[in-house]
This record gives structure tokens, C-alpha cells and sequence, in this order.
């Protein structure tokens, strides 16, 4: 079982700019730069309120994730995440659907990945707004934020399946936050 640490943002559009400018000063490397869709399946035991079962599909490739929300009133969040790498996103789809998982939400992002030492930033865009998440160890996050040296950066406590809740847009029993 992995355990996924991470702190996220909101940013506005000068904000997201001068972290991604600082994150070229202090080191950090892009590896990634991609658009994705993630589809979240309730059902069985699954509360969308405490835990995600995932697909989530990035290009050619699919990602199935299992997350279960540990408790904290901390900025940094702790989550049980186990994710797997599958061949075939639209098989897994049907299988999910055939164990009697249904779709609850879709939300579409954009996202580029930086690494510096042992985490990962994260510069997120969304339909409902711009996000950076650090992940690794905490002393990690505390020390790229440090590093960052952004003024008044609002801590995001809210999920992105709790935020697509709130702005998405309800069809056919589906909540969906997708670009236009």
C-alpha cells in the first residue's frame, strides 16, 4: 500500500506564471506535459465522500486508481493510493461497469509535472480554475514551498472530485467539469 503525501494550491493566472518561472530558477525539471480524463466509478462500497476508484486515461496509456482519504486537519494531506497501469482503458471501463461500478464524475485537466529531488509539482488546469499540488515527503513540500517564494498562496483543501461536484455540470446522472 502507497501512501500518497501532497499539499495543494489555488493559483491565479500571475501566480501559476511566477511558479512556473520560479520552478525553472530552483532546479526543477519538466517531464511531462499532458491533457487527461478522469472518470470516477461509485458503487459496492465505494463513498465518493471517503475514497476514489479512478480511471483515469492520459494519451495511448490508462491509469486504474484506488485512493482512501486518511484523516488530518493538516495542509498536507496522507492518502492510501494504490494505481496500476492498464492496457486497455476502454476494457476497463466495461469490466468496472460489469462489476456494477457506474461513472459518477468525469473532470478533464491539463497538467504539467516538474521533479525536484524526491517530488513532484504539479501545475494544474482546470474547467474551475489553476492548481499546483506538491507531492513527496513532507519535509519536501514544506522546502519547495519555501523555495517557491510565492506571496499569498492559498492552501486548497478541497479535492478535485469534491471541486467537480460543486462547478460541473449535471447530465444524465453524471457530474462533469470538461473544457469547452
Amino acid at each position: 500500500m502507497a501512501i500518497e503525501v501532497e499539499k495543494k494550491f489555488r493559483l491565479t493566472k500571475q501566480q501559476r506564471e511566477a511558479v512556473l518561472e520560479r520552478l525553472a530558477k530552483i532546479g526543477s525539471s519538466l517531464k511531462a506535459n499532458d491533457f487527461e480524463e478522469n472518470v470516477l466509478y461509485e458503487g459496492n462500497q465505494i463513498d465518493l465522500s471517503e475514497a476514489v476508484l479512478r480511471l483515469r486515461r492520459v494519451g495511448e496509456h490508462g491509469f486504474l486508481t484506488f485512493k482512501q482519504r486518511a484523516a488530518t486537519t493538516s495542509a498536507i494531506k496522507y492518502r492510501q493510493e494504490d494505481e496500476t497501469q492498464v492496457a486497455d482503458a476502454d476494457a476497463m471501463d466495461a469490466i468496472l461497469r460489469d462489476l456494477g461500478f457506474t461513472p459518477a464524475l468525469v473532470y478533464e485537466k491539463r497538467r504539467m509535472t516538474w521533479e525536484l529531488g524526491d517530488a513532484e509539482i504539479l501545475v494544474d488546469d482546470l474547467p474551475f480554475g489553476l492548481f499546483m499540488e506538491i507531492e513527496g515527503p513532507e519535509a519536501e513540500i514544506n522546502d519547495i514551498e519555501q523555495k517557491l517564494d510565492i506571496k499569498d498562496l492559498q492552501v486548497e483543501h478541497a479535492t478535485y472530485p469534491t471541486l467537480t461536484r460543486i462547478h460541473g455540470k449535471k447530465r444524465d446522472g453524471l457530474i462533469e467539469a470538461r473544457f469547452d
